[in-house]
């Protein structure tokens, strides 16, 4: 049996072999025909980049849980009432709760009700050292930390900053997840980041976005503002949490949305790690803020005022108001000055003047350089001590517009 199978696999093998023997002697072409087709399933029409095999395709492949379960722990949610008594639930508020839950207020009065506010924080010393927002925690009686571990206790404001929203909490207690400090210098628009927070008290939650802008300012929420933009999503409660970079380390403290429903709409502002590392260092130390000040009230130069006044210079500050006997007015500056630097660094706009000024030191001395009537001078101003800025009642997840006296 095996030997007529044998026999007859060589006879079909001789055939086959003949029959292709006679077409490449006869027929050539069709087997150059066929190679050609061959060639064409095996390459591309066009020359195309693509990803080897094996290596992912970015964020649809990636994780981020490694980044948030490191930041997770070191950020709280933030109780604070006005009369000594805990909020009561946040989604009491919500019909659809009510309808399946009942109103466990039904009855009281509306002003029997604590006032009270919703917040997170980010614990960023294991001395007990927590950043979160001014207004999550102004004007507060009591203020409860509620660990992502689930303990909590009571937390005291070592000190406040209204002027960039950011205030400084102290809880004792042992054993306390810290986070660690980013870098805004390795920061760029378009890296992915996470916010962490306690959104409408759900609990703690992760939302993931990109940074959309850097350093947006103009927006009325702070005097100062530096803010990172981001479309991750923040929504109140979020107010004083962390925003971090796949890494999770601390980049900003989410503080603002842009919003017309109260919920989020893919633009959130974070104030960023420098300015609340600075905040935090300042507060522990002198239990204050200190920054410079000149007592000017600046404007914008704009090409139609640079026009009406028939200015040569297009950009700068120029000076609106001097405060009488302040630092600007004793050292000369009058109004219609244009200042242009302040210790050789240039002067774009009223932001751009009141951040400069607030870093440095009060009682020392800085070179201002001017325009007056179209002839430049430098004048020396003796920088005083920024008055603190007059009290506004702050909003929940953005705080209130402040008066702002320039530079």
């Amino acid at each position: 049996m095996l030997r007529r199978f044998w026999l007859f696999f060589a006879q079909a093998v001789t055939v086959l072999l003949a029959l292709m023997f006679i077409i490449a002697t006869l027929k050539p072409q069709w087997l150059q025909r066929q190679g050609q087709f061959g060639k064409q399933l095996a390459e591309p029409i066009v020359a195309l980049r693509e990803v080897a095999p094996g290596i992912g395709t970015g964020p649809a492949q990636a994780s981020y849980a490694d980044a948030a379960q490191k930041a997770m722990p070191a950020v709280v949610n933030v109780f604070s009432s006005k009369d000594g008594s805990l909020p009561p639930d946040p989604r009491a508020k919500d019909p659809l709760f009510r309808y399946f839950f009942g109103d466990k207020n039904k009855g009281k009065q509306q002003e029997q009700q604590p006032a009270s506010n919703l917040g997170s924080g980010v614990i960023v010393s294991s001395e007990g050292y927590i950043l979160t927002n001014q207004h999550v925690v102004d004007g507060a009686d009591q203020i409860e930390i509620a660990l992502a571990d689930g303990r909590t206790t009571n937390a005291k404001v070592i000190g406040v900053d209204p002027e960039t929203d950011l205030a400084v909490l102290k809880v004792n207690m042992t054993n306390l997840p810290t986070i660690t400090l980013g870098r805004m210098d390795q920061t760029r628009v378009g890296d992915v980041v996470l916010a962490i927070g306690n959104p409408f008290g759900v609990g703690q939650t992760v939302t993931m976005g990109i940074v959309s802008a850097l350093g947006r300012n103009h927006l009325g929420i702070n005097t100062f503002e530096n803010f990172i933009q981001t479309d991750a999503a923040i929504n109140p409660g979020n107010s004083g949490g962390a925003l971090v970079d796949v890494n999770g380390n601390l980049l900003g403290i989410n503080t603002a949305i842009y919003s017309r429903s109260g919920g989020s709409l893919g633009i959130g502002f974070a104030i960023p790690v420098s300015t609340a590392r600075s905040v935090l260092e300042s507060i522990i130390t002198t239990g204050s803020v200190t920054r410079g000040w000149i007592g000017v009230e600046p404007q914008d130069v704009t090409p139609e005022i640079a026009e009406s006044f028939g200015l040569e210079q297009k950009s700068g500050a120029i000076v609106a108001g001097v405060l009488k006997n302040g630092p600007a007015d004793r050292a000369g500056i009058k109004p219609g000055d244009i200042l242009v630097s302040v210790n050789g660094q240039e002067i774009t706009d009223t932001t751009r003047l009141l951040n400069v000024i607030a870093q440095i030191k009060p009682g020392t001395d800085a070179k201002v350089h001017l325009v007056r009537k179209s002839r430049e001078m430098d004048l020396d101003v003796t920088i005083g001590k920024r008055p603190p800025p007059p009290k506004q009642p702050a909003e929940e997840n953005g705080g209130g517009d402040q008066d702002d006296d320039g530079g």
